[in-house]
């Protein structure tokens, strides 16, 4: 498992609520409810700070982790 997925997967189980949303290539995320504490700090100090590449291989990670956990 890649170092970003673990990110994705740690991000999700601490209750996440942002989405990604793929169109050409181009990734974008936002967040559309309040999301837990947790959730929130990880983000800012974990999942932000990436560079742009490292980010969006996370963002992209959370549509494969939700099919995962709906199997």
């Amino acid at each position: 498992m890649t170092e970003t997925r673990k990110l994705a997967e740690e991000y999700l189980r601490l209750g996440d609520r942002r989405k990604s949303k793929i169109d050409d290539n181009i990734v974008n995320t936002r967040l559309w409810e309040d999301e837990p504490a947790e959730a929130s700090k990880f983000w800012a100090t974990d999942i932000e700070p990436l560079d742009e590449k490292r980010r969006r291989d996370v963002e992209t990670s959370f549509r494969a982790s939700m099919r995962l956990e709906a199997s």
